[in-house]
Formats: structure tokens, C-alpha cells, sequence
């Protein structure tokens, strides 16, 4: 029997993996740069902290959890998003004892169980960031700030920053009275999804994929219309602090967001690479959560950018060829295989990715194997070499071969790798 990967669920291969690392690499490098520190929070918490946050009445809850009970028969699910574990380190662990302001991210995988298609996976992984304790616009502002900046180091281009206000739970009542009315006029030309989403949670319809429903709600209220004077002023100073950074932006009255816990700013950053899956990261405020989880009255905002689909943008934009070692060295005969492992293991020490081959095979063999793993430089050894105490260093790429004393080989490849 030959066991094969659940559906969903994907392996993330050698090739693949080194982009992954680049994009956390770019991602802790852009975020420290804007004061955030990292945080790891378990895969598994107790099924409350989300069907509470996240709300009963949304898909995630409803359909696409992966839950277990333990041997008390509690309930505890795998994460299906990070901002809810989040929030409750926040509070379990008094974080805001610390410091009244906490800049955190994270970055690991989630799980839902929905239909896998073009970027979504139900094992998925997420680059996350919260910025708690600070109800002001200039955070919101900043947050998209820096999800921009990340994407645009990673290398993605043409991308779109949407944004809207859902207003708060003062003025968003009377636009949900408002978009239920509206709606309940055109049930019959919703989905069955939509006709149950229109009763219970009407702003979910404007996620809804199916050209009918996308149809109705580009005709709906909206929900600018209904903000009260403090959410106005929150929003208009958003787009000032983005106009006054040279970020564009489209307004986008139509945005909400999956989860029931946002309020004010929403934001998605979008591209027209992916087909139906448009985007790439999303946030916005969540000013309630904290309370609503057992903490203090705490305002907060975040983001997510979803990993696979950068990887897939990257497969598009990205033309880069894959790195190769830094040194391959090609010893010939055993007095030279020793000096060799010895020589790799010290320069493996200062982080020089070196290779070599343990088969005791030829140079042609070995030649053939550098090649193929796309090694920088070549250098070659053979007991004929030792006895006289030189090598051959080859620049593969130029072809260059130049005559190496073997008495400070290690100084000089340091120099000349670290110059490529």
C-alpha cells in the first residue's frame, strides 16, 4: 500500500521550502524594523476561544473546524486563524502589564476544512501581525504600511490595497437593519448559503463568490452611509496618514472581512493573478476582542498575509534562479577525501553551504554532480595535489581555473566566498 497526502494538505518540498525561508526571512527582517517581536502560540486551544471570537454564526465555525474532544470529552480544535490565540496569551500571560502597547507576530500554520482550490489549502500558513493596546488611526494606518512594505521586499508587484470602515457597535446596526431589509427583497436571487447568511450574519454575503449573490450586494447599501461622527474621523484620518506615506489605496464599500470580531478598518491587499482567491493579506481593527475574551477594554488591529498564496504569485513573478553551494569540493583519492571533510566542516561553521561527494567516484563524476546542484565554485584535490600542496578552485560559471596553495586555503576561499 502507498500511502499519499490528505487532501488539502500539501508537502512542501526542498526547492519550495527555500522560498518559504526567504519570505520568513524578509518578513521578521521588515517587521523588526517596525518594532514588532514574535510570538509562538499552540496549534490546539479549547474549541470556545473560537466558535466565542470568531462567531457562531460564520462558516469557520460552523462548517470548517477541525475539532476533538479529550478524554473529559472538552472540545479543542486546531487553530483555524491566529488572532484569537493571540489575545489569549495576551491576556493569560498579563502582557499588557509589561508594556501598555505590544507589537506581536507570528508565523505557522492553520487549518480549516473547506474545498481546496488555486491558494487554499486546508493546512495553510500565515504570516501574522497584532498591534494591541493603541486605538488611534496612525496603528491601523501603519499596520497596512508594513503589510505592503513586506510584499513588496518579498518581490510582488501590481498589488491593490482595499479599504472600508465597518463602524462600530454603535452605527453598524442600523446599516446590518439596513442590508437585511435590502437583501430579504432579493432572497430568491441568493444562494442557499446567502438566504440562511442574509438571516443570521447579513454581511457574509458580501463574501460569497457566486456571480448572482455578487450581484445583489454590488447594488446594497453602504456602509459609509451609516458611520457615526467618531468612526468618520477615525477613517478619514486612516487615509490621510496612507496619502501623506504615498500609499495607494481604493475605497471599498463593499469589503468585509470573514470574522466577526472586526469593527472600523478593514483592509484587504488584492491581486488579479489568482482567480477567485484575490487575496493576498487582510486585517483590520478589532477593538471588542480582548474584553469579549476575558481581558481588559484593550483596542487592537492585525493583519494576515497568507503564505501559499505569495508562493503562488512568486511562481508567476519570480524568475530568480534557485542558490547552489557556495563550494563544491572534489577530492580524489583518500588522503585528500580527509583534508577535504575537514576543510568543509570548517567552513560549514561560518555558514558557507559546502558540498562534497562520498562516493569516491572520478572527476567527472563529481564535475557532473556540481553542476547539478549549481555549485558557485569548484575546488579540486587529489593526493597528487597534497603532495605538492596545491589545489584547483574552478568558477563554474566562468569556467576559470586558478592554482591554490593549500597551506592558507581556508583564509583565502573565506575571502573569495564571501565576495562570491
Amino acid at each position: 500500500m502507498e500511502f499519499t497526502s490528505i487532501k488539502g494538505f500539501k508537502d512542501i518540498l526542498p526547492g519550495e521550502a527555500g522560498k518559504w525561508q526567504r519570505l520568513e526571512k524578509a518578513a521578521r527582517r521588515v517587521f523588526a524594523s517596525f518594532g514588532f517581536q514574535e510570538i509562538k502560540t499552540p496549534l490546539l486551544e479549547w474549541t470556545e476561544l473560537f466558535s466565542r471570537s470568531i462567531g457562531q454564526d460564520t462558516d469557520i465555525v460552523s462548517k470548517e473546524m477541525y475539532t476533538l474532544k479529550d478524554s473529559k470529552g472538552r472540545g479543542m480544535t486546531l487553530r483555524p486563524e491566529a488572532t484569537a490565540s493571540v489575545v489569549r496569551a495576551y491576556i493569560q500571560q498579563r502582557l499588557y502589564q509589561q508594556n501598555p502597547i505590544q507589537k506581536l507576530f507570528s508565523i505557522g500554520p492553520m487549518f480549516r476544512h473547506e474545498r481546496p482550490q488555486k491558494g487554499r489549502f486546508r493546512q495553510f500558513h500565515q504570516i501574522n501581525a497584532e498591534c494591541l493596546g493603541d486605538p488611534g488611526p496612525i496603528s491601523d494606518a501603519e499596520l497596512m504600511i508594513m503589510a505592503m512594505v513586506l510584499l513588496e521586499y518579498a518581490g510582488l508587484n501590481n498589488l491593490a490595497l482595499n479599504i472600508n470602515s465597518l463602524g462600530c457597535a454603535g452605527c453598524r446596526p442600523g446599516f446590518r437593519g439596513a442590508l437585511k431589509g435590502y437583501l430579504s427583497e432579493r432572497r430568491d436571487a441568493l444562494c442557499a448559503d446567502c438566504r440562511r447568511r442574509s438571516e443570521s450574519n447579513p454581511l457574509r454575503v458580501f463574501d460569497c463568490k457566486v456571480e448572482g449573490c455578487k450581484e445583489v450586494v454590488s447594488r446594497a447599501p453602504s456602509i459609509t452611509v451609516f458611520l457615526c461622527k467618531p468612526c468618520q474621523e477615525h477613517f478619514a484620518c486612516v487615509q490621510d496618514y496612507l496619502a501623506d506615506a504615498r500609499i495607494p489605496f481604493v475605497l471599498n464599500d463593499h469589503l468585509v472581512r470573514g470574522l466577526d470580531y472586526y469593527t472600523r478598518t478593514t483592509f484587504e491587499i488584492q491581486t488579479d493573478q489568482l482567480g477567485a482567491q484575490n487575496a493576498v493579506a487582510g486585517g483590520g481593527r478589532y477593538d471588542g476582542l480582548v474584553k469579549l475574551l476575558g481581558g481588559p477594554e484593550h483596542p487592537a488591529v492585525g493583519f494576515a498575509v497568507g503564505i501559499e498564496r505569495v508562493m503562488a504569485l512568486l511562481e508567476i513573478e519570480d524568475d530568480v534562479e534557485p542558490k547552489g553551494p557556495d563550494l563544491f569540493m572534489a577530492a580524489l583519492g583518500e588522503g585528500a577525501e580527509k583534508r577535504c571533510f575537514n576543510w568543509a566542516l570548517s567552513l560549514r561553521r561560518e555558514d558557507f553551504w559546502v558540498e562534497m561527494d562520498y562516493g569516491s567516484r572520478g572527476l567527472k563524476a563529481q564535475m557532473k554532480k556540481a553542476d547539478r546542484l549549481g555549485a558557485k565554485k569548484v575546488l579540486i584535490v587529489g593526493d597528487d595535489e597534497l603532495a605538492r600542496g596545491k589545489g584547483l578552485l574552478r568558477d563554474m560559471a566562468t569556467r576559470v581555473q586558478e592554482e591554490m596553495d593549500l597551506d592558507s586555503l581556508l583564509e583565502v576561499l573565506r575571502e573569495r566566498l564571501s565576495h562570491g
